[in-house]
């Protein structure tokens, strides 16, 4: 037992190192878009703030979903959150796993190169959507009642530069559409088109379903936000799928090519009658009846002798 699990931990630290020698060298080629999206998350967050100052709290508007469902209330509000935080988790997890499991069909790089110019996108779309109108917020520290539904205007530009994570979970007019279903619905699709499990991919379209209804239930958006969401959202991923370069298919078993240009050392087993690497020539040789010379040709003893 303990020689097996020695033998299995061997192989999962070669396939570990192997997987972080692919993923830095994609990282070098890369690693300007990644940085540009995460920028690009960070002006998404200024943007969301700004609008917290000029958000101005009111009545609750009719909606249609808050009619329907009921009211989770304040000490249930965290559900959505929940629901939420497990989703992201569970993809930020899945995006890494050709670094422990043997079937890989992503590189961990690439893929949240795609996931972040979906996001980038969406986004943009939002923030030009929820400065063009603002509404008063639903939700409960933005209603006439409370004194966080206002910002005081900042006395700094450095104020206007940082971002409070405390301001992240309670911002106001921040509405059309929902940043929640933008990440949960890119992290469906993408797992849509590049997960191998028919299950969770069905799972996930229930638990964008179910983290629809949380987030109406619990007042954080207007019924509107949420539908906006689902057809903005699966509309720029369609697009953008098709204008983004294809990941490279990590199911095709690429067969070693010998290079030409060999060398010094190779060029010297080979003078000596050693071989280089039988591994790498994996010519088939078939033997009818005699020898096989280096080239592949066959060799008939009983022709030579007569």
């Amino acid at each position: 037992m303990t020689i097996y699990i020695r033998r299995e931990s061997s192989k999962l630290w070669k396939r570990f190192c192997s997987e972080i020698a692919t993923e830095i060298g994609l990282l070098a080629e890369n690693w300007k878009y990644l940085l540009a999206g995460l920028i690009c998350q960070y002006i998404h967050g200024l943007a969301a703030k700004g609008v917290h100052y000029i958000h101005r709290p009111g009545p609750t508007l009719q909606d249609l979903g808050f009619f329907l469902l009921p009211e989770l209330g304040q000490e249930r509000s965290y559900i959505s959150e929940t629901v939420f935080t497990s989703v992201f988790l569970s993809f930020f997890l899945w995006t890494f796993h050709p670094f422990i499991l043997k079937s890989k069909k992503i590189y961990t790089v690439l893929i949240w190169c795609r996931v972040l110019a979906f996001l980038v996108a969406c986004q943009c779309l939002r923030v030009i959507t929820f400065y063009s109108t603002q509404l008063p917020g639903p939700n409960y520290h933005c209603r006439e009642s409370s004194e966080v539904a206002r910002l005081p205007w900042p006395k700094s530009a450095l104020e206007v530069l940082e971002i409070n994570p405390h301001g992240v979970m309670y911002g106001c007019g921040d509405l059309i559409f929902s940043s929640h279903m933008i990440f949960t619905l890119v992290f469906v699709l993408t797992y849509q088109k590049y997960g191998t499990k028919r299950f969770i991919k069905l799972f996930g379209w229930l638990i964008a379903f179910v983290q629809s209804l949380l987030i109406i239930a619990s007042r954080k958006h207007y019924t509107v936000d949420v539908v906006v969401a689902w057809y903005t959202v699966n509309l720029v991923v369609f697009c953008l799928d098709k204008k983004l370069p294809e990941l490279p298919d990590r199911t095709t078993v690429l067969l070693p090519v010998v290079s030409k240009d060999r060398t010094k050392e190779e060029n010297h087993k080979l003078l000596n009658g050693n071989g280089v690497d039988p591994a790498a020539d994996w010519r088939p040789r078939a033997q009818v009846n005699g020898k096989i010379d280096s080239n592949g040709v066959h060799t008939d003893n009983s022709m030579n002798g007569a």
